[in-house]
C-alpha cells in the first residue's frame, strides 16, 4: 500500500533498489546529495547533478524537465554515505517561472523498479522559493527510511547547497545552471499537462502512470527551443515542436490570424473554440480476454473534437514511448552497475583472483545481470507491442493535417473552412523499435519559423550525399511543407512568397508555380530580395501598430491579413546587411502577427556573418531533409530520430493537393 507522506513524516523502505519520480508543471532541475552520519556532504564527489549525473548507486537526469526519474541503489552507495537528499530547483534564465509558488505543487514518488509506489509526497505551501529539498532517504539501525522534507530556499540553488555544507556553493550552482542551459537548448517542448480525468486512457496495465494529476499550469509562452548548430559547442541538433495544446480551456488553443474585427483589435483566437470543459474521451474497448489489455481505440484522449482527441493521444503515445524506453535503459544500466559492484567486491579479496572462485563470481554476476536485463526487455517489449497496436489503429484515423503523404486521406482531401490544431512535419522513433513511428506535430498557426538544413554537416546521412542532390532534396522538403500548409488553411487565408536569389530552385518550385498558388513569381536577384522583404516587413509593422493601438479598422484595405509564409532558398546568397536585418526582424516579430519563415540554408555558408546570425538560427525550428537523430525529449533527453515526410515514389498527391488549393481559391474568388 502506498504511503502518502506529509512534511516531516517518514516511512520504512522495503527494498534498496529504487526509482524516485518527480512530476512538476514546469521544467525543474533534479539532483541529489549524499550525507554522512551527521548529514554532511564531504565534497562535490558526493553530489549528483545535470553536469555530473552519476555517482556509485545514484543517477539523476542530465537536463531540466517537467518529469524526472532518479535511480538509486542504496547498497551501492559509497562507504560512509548514510543519507540521500533529493533536491529540486527552477532553472535560471530559461524564460520560465522564478518561484515554486507560481507553478503547480511538485509531486515526488519513491517506487520500486517495477513502478510500484512505496511512498509519495506533494510539495505544497511553497511561495518565493526557487529551490527545495524534497526527500531524504536515510539509514536508521541498519534499515533505510524515506522522510518528506519540503524545505524551500528563496536564495535558490546556491543557498540550498550551502545549507547542505557544500564549499563554494555559488560556483557549483552556477556550473549546474550552465549544464542545465545546455540541456534545455536541445529539448523538445513537453506534452500537454493531464486533465483531472487524464488526457489518455491507458491500455496496458503495466504502463499506467501512478502519479496524481495536478491542475494544468497557466498558459505560458512556448519555450525557445533550438538545435545544436545554434547553441554552441555541443552540436546537438534540435528542431522544435510548438507548445502543445492543453485541454483546460480556450486560452491554450493557440492563435489564429483572423481578419480585423470592426472597431477593435485583430482577433488571434482559434475560431469557434468553446469555453466549457472538454468532453470526456470515449470509453476504451473491453479486453478481448480477461487479464489482457484493452483493444486500442483511436481518439481515446479528451478534447473538443476527434482531431483534438487524436492530437492529445499522439502526445500521450510520445510520452509513453519515452517513459518505457527510459525505464528499460535505467534497468539495464542498473544491471550493469550492479554486476560491476559485485565483481569489485568479490575480486577485492586476493584469494578470489585465482582459481575457480573468481570465475564463479564472474559467472554469477553476469547471470544476474542477464536475468535483470532480460526481465526489463520483456517489460519493454510488452509496452512497445501495445504502442505499436495503438499506432496501427491511430494512423488510419488521422485527418489530412496529421497524416503522412502516403495516407489515402490526402486523395480525398477538401480544403477546410477553418485551420486544424496542428500539422505533421515528420515522424519520430527510437532505436529500441525503429518501426514504431510517432507523428511529430506542430501547432497552428505556427509559433516560429522553420529551417530546412541543407548542409552536409547536418547529419551522417547528409555527409554521404552529393551537395547538389542534398540541396535539391532540402528545397523539395520545403515545397512539400508549404503545400501542406496551403492545403490545411481555408481558401485565401494563407499566402506563400518565395525568394530564390539565383533561380537555382526552379525544378523543386515547379509544382507551386505551375499550380498558381504563390503570391507572386519567385523573387530573384538583390532587387527581388529587397522587394519581398520590404513588403512583408511593412505588413508586420502595420499589423503590430494596429494591434497596439486597438485600431484594426485603420489597416489599409489592400493589406492581406491572412497568414504569410516566406520561403527563402539558398540563404545568404543575394542578401546584404540590410536584407539580413529584415530577415531577422521577420523571424522575431513575424510569427505573432502571422508572418512566418521557411528557410533552406547551410549554416556554414552563412558563417561569414559570425555570431550576428545566431539569434536567427535559434528562432527557427530546425528540420533535416534526411533522417537524423537530433531531437531530445523533455524528460531524460533521449536522442530521437527525426524522419522527414516523403511523397511515395510515382505518386501525384502533391500535384493533386495543389490543384485542390487552386480550385478552392477560384471558387472563393481569391
Amino acid at each position: 500500500m502506498t504511503a502518502e507522506l506529509v512534511r516531516g513524516q517518514n516511512h520504512t523502505l522495503p527494498q534498496t533498489r529504487l526509482e524516485i519520480r518527480v512530476s512538476a508543471g514546469t521544467p525543474v532541475v533534479a539532483g541529489a546529495t549524499l550525507g554522512d552520519e551527521r548529514g554532511t556532504v564531504r565534497g562535490i564527489e558526493w553530489i549528483a547533478h545535470p553536469g555530473s549525473p552519476q555517482l556509485p548507486g545514484l543517477e539523476v537526469s542530465q537536463q531540466a524537465a517537467a518529469d524526472h526519474r532518479l535511480a538509486v541503489d542504496l547498497e551501492a552507495l559509497p562507504a560512509g554515505a548514510h543519507r540521500v537528499t533529493v533536491l529540486l530547483a527552477l532553472p535560471v534564465g530559461a524564460g520560465g517561472p522564478v518561484r515554486f509558488g507560481a507553478v503547480p505543487a511538485p509531486f515526488v514518488a519513491v517506487t520500486g523498479l517495477d513502478g510500484t509506489e512505496i511512498a509519495t509526497f506533494t510539495l505544497t505551501d511553497l511561495d518565493a522559493e526557487s529551490a527545495v529539498s524534497a526527500l531524504e532517504l536515510y539509514r536508521r539501525q541498519d534499515a533505510w527510511k524515506v522522510r518528506a522534507v519540503g524545505q524551500g530556499y528563496a536564495g535558490g540553488l546556491a543557498e540550498m547547497l550551502a545549507d547542505q555544507g557544500v564549499r563554494d556553493p555559488a560556483a557549483l550552482a552556477g556550473s549546474i545552471q550552465e549544464a542545465v542551459t545546455r540541456g534545455l537548448a536541445r529539448s523538445v517542448a513537453p506534452p500537454p499537462p493531464r486533465t483531472p480525468e487524464g488526457d489518455r486512457v491507458r491500455h496496458a496495465t503495466g504502463s499506467a502512470d501512478h502519479r496524481p494529476t495536478a491542475p494544468p499550469p497557466p498558459p505560458e509562452p512556448p519555450e525557445p527551443l533550438t538545435d545544436p548548430a545554434t547553441t554552441g559547442p555541443e552540436h546537438t541538433t534540435q528542431p522544435h515542436t510548438t507548445q502543445p495544446h492543453t485541454t483546460s480551456g480556450p486560452a491554450a488553443a493557440g492563435a489564429s490570424a483572423a481578419g480585423p474585427s470592426a472597431g477593435g483589435p485583430i482577433n488571434y483566437a482559434h475560431p469557434r473554440r468553446q469555453h466549457a470543459a472538454p468532453p470526456s474521451p470515449p470509453p476504451a474497448a473491453p479486453p478481448a480476454q480477461p487479464g489482457q489489455p484493452a483493444q486500442p481505440v483511436a481518439g481515446d484522449a479528451t478534447g473538443w473534437s476527434m482531431d483534438e482527441r487524436l492530437y492529445n493521444q499522439i502526445w500521450g503515445m510520445f510520452e509513453d514511448l519515452a517513459r518505457a524506453v527510459a525505464a528499460y535503459r535505467s534497468a539495464v544500466d542498473f544491471a550493469e552497475s550492479r554486476m560491476d559492484q559485485e565483481l569489485d567486491r568479490a575480486l577485492s579479496d586476493p584469494r578470489n583472483r585465482i582459481g575457480g572462485a573468481g570465475d564463479r563470481a564472474r559467472e554469477a554476476a553476469r547471470a544476474k545481470r542477464d536475468e535483470l536485463a532480460s526481465r526489463a526487455r520483456e517489460a519493454l517489449d510488452r509496452d512497445l507491442a501495445q504502442l505499436a497496436a495503438e499506432a496501427a489503429v491511430v494512423e488510419p484515423a488521422l485527418p489530412a493535417a496529421y497524416a503522412g503523404w502516403g495516407n489515402p486521406v490526402w486523395h480525398a482531401h477538401r480544403i477546410p473552412m477553418e485551420i486544424p490544431m496542428a500539422l505533421r512535419i515528420g515522424d519520430l522513433h527510437l532505436p529500441e523499435r525503429a518501426d514504431l513511428r510517432i507523428p511529430l506535430l506542430v501547432r497552428l498557426p505556427l509559433e516560429r519559423g522553420m529551417w530546412v538544413d541543407s548542409g552536409r554537416t547536418a547529419s551522417e546521412a547528409a555527409a554521404l550525399m552529393d551537395t547538389d542532390r542534398l540541396r535539391r532534396l532540402a528545397m523539395e522538403t520545403a515545397v512539400a511543407h508549404a503545400a501542406r500548409l496551403l492545403a490545411v488553411y481555408p481558401p485565401g487565408e494563407f499566402a506563400v512568397h518565395v525568394i530564390d536569389p539565383a533561380g537555382s530552385a526552379a525544378g523543386p518550385l515547379a509544382p507551386l508555380v505551375e499550380a498558381g498558388v504563390l503570391a507572386g513569381p519567385p523573387a530573384a536577384g538583390p532587387g527581388g530580395v529587397a522587394s519581398v522583404l520590404a513588403h512583408l516587413t511593412r505588413r508586420v509593422d502595420l499589423v503590430q501598430m494596429a494591434v497596439r493601438a486597438r485600431a484594426a479598422d485603420s489597416l489599409p484595405p489592400d493589406l492581406d491579413t491572412g497568414e504569410q509564409l516566406l520561403v527563402v532558398n539558398d540563404f545568404p546568397h543575394g542578401f546584404d546587411d540590410r536584407a539580413v536585418t529584415q530577415l531577422r526582424y521577420l523571424a522575431d516579430e513575424g510569427p505573432a502577427v502571422g508572418v512566418h519563415l521557411l528557410m533552406v540554408a547551410d549554416r556554414e555558408e552563412a558563417s561569414a556573418y559570425g555570431p550576428v546570425l545566431d539569434p536567427l538560427w535559434r528562432s527557427l525550428l530546425r528540420i533535416t531533409p534526411v533522417a537524423d537523430s537530433h531531437l531530445a525529449d523533455p524528460w531524460v533527453g533521449h536522442a530521437w530520430t527525426y524522419e522527414p515526410l516523403t511523397i511515395p515514389p510515382g505518386s501525384h498527391v502533391l500535384e493533386q493537393v495543389l490543384a485542390a488549393v487552386a480550385a478552392a481559391r477560384r471558387a472563393a474568388g481569391r
